[in-house]
């Protein structure tokens, strides 16, 4: 019997390489993602919020955005998958294709104004989501994390991590071309 414990670790070392040699494989058929967790709010309503806006006085609430196709980004200045994602925040605002708004997430909003003063602004307007509630209602696990909202207001898409060129056109152009054929 004292033998046979010596094979413990050795047996558990192989069942876990047999484990993770299996999601490795998923991972590279496509099968599966170690970064996606599903949201509750995909195909639901957008949460109802009213919150103010980083670039004036005012606020913004859920109803006066329904009408238009927008992205949601979260975001905020201690994030620094943010910063790699910025410029192509700016780019995706000059192309014009799409309303992009900001979250800013549990955040200083004087450093998040500053930010967006020294690094441009891509966004048509910034909420201000400082103690999280936004946030938690949308199912954020951290930042950067973008939503598609189609014009009734509902949550099409959230994608967690960092966009890019590649992201855009693999998982963002082909969800736009569908509401847009659904709208007509």
């Amino acid at each position: 019997m004292a033998r046979l414990k010596l094979f413990i670790p050795l047996i558990i070392f192989a069942v876990l390489a047999l484990m993770f040699y299996g999601v490795e494989r998923q991972v590279e058929r496509g099968e599966y993602s170690p970064t996606a967790l599903p949201s509750a709010l995909v195909d639901k309503p957008l949460p109802d919020f009213r919150l103010p806006v980083l670039e004036s006085d005012g606020w913004l609430s859920r109803s006066e955005l329904l009408g238009q196709t927008l992205l949601l980004n979260v975001w905020a200045t201690w994030c620094p998958t943010c910063h790699f994602e910025h410029p192509f925040l700016l780019e995706l605002a000059r192309r014009g294709e799409v309303a992009l708004f900001g979250i800013n997430y549990k955040d200083d909003a004087d450093k998040a104004r500053v930010w967006l003063a020294e690094k441009g602004n891509p966004y048509t307007a910034t909420l201000v989501d400082a103690d999280g509630r936004l946030g938690l209602d949308l199912g954020v696990t951290g930042a950067p994390e973008t939503y598609v909202i189609d014009p009734k207001g509902v949550v099409r898409l959230r994608y967690q991590g960092a966009l890019d060129e590649r992201v855009w056109r693999e998982q963002f152009l082909p969800l736009l071309q569908k509401i847009r054929e659904e709208q007509g």
